[in-house]
């Protein structure tokens, strides 16, 4: 893990903890039922239990949109410094390189 996506860990405790109150207190879900709610969408899977409000239904179709782009933002700070190591690795000379030789 790098330094520069450490930060990212936090706000995504902040996150999952905003989806579990949504399941929790609008859905009337128990906490661990919460959690898995939250964490499944967090994770890009998609809620275990059906909801039962209109006011639920948004809240939870948003916070799907927002953790989905979270999600994304995520991986690409964590993975982006190796998968730069394995673009470096395999880089090709273009013709540009070869002039400045």
């Amino acid at each position: 893990m790098t330094e520069r996506g450490v930060w990212l860990l936090p706000l995504g405790a902040i996150v999952l903890a905003m989806g579990m109150a949504i399941y929790h207190w609008v859905e009337d879900l128990p906490w661990p039922d919460a959690f898995l709610n939250a964490a499944m969408l967090l994770g890009g899977m998609g809620p275990v239990d059906p909801l039962k409000t209109t006011a639920g239904k948004w809240l939870a179709g948003g916070y799907a949109l927002f953790a989905g782009l979270f999600f994304i933002v995520l991986a690409g700070v964590m993975l982006g410094p190796a998968i730069h190591a394995v673009l470096y690795k395999f880089h090709l000379d273009t013709a540009a390189d070869a002039k400045k030789e």
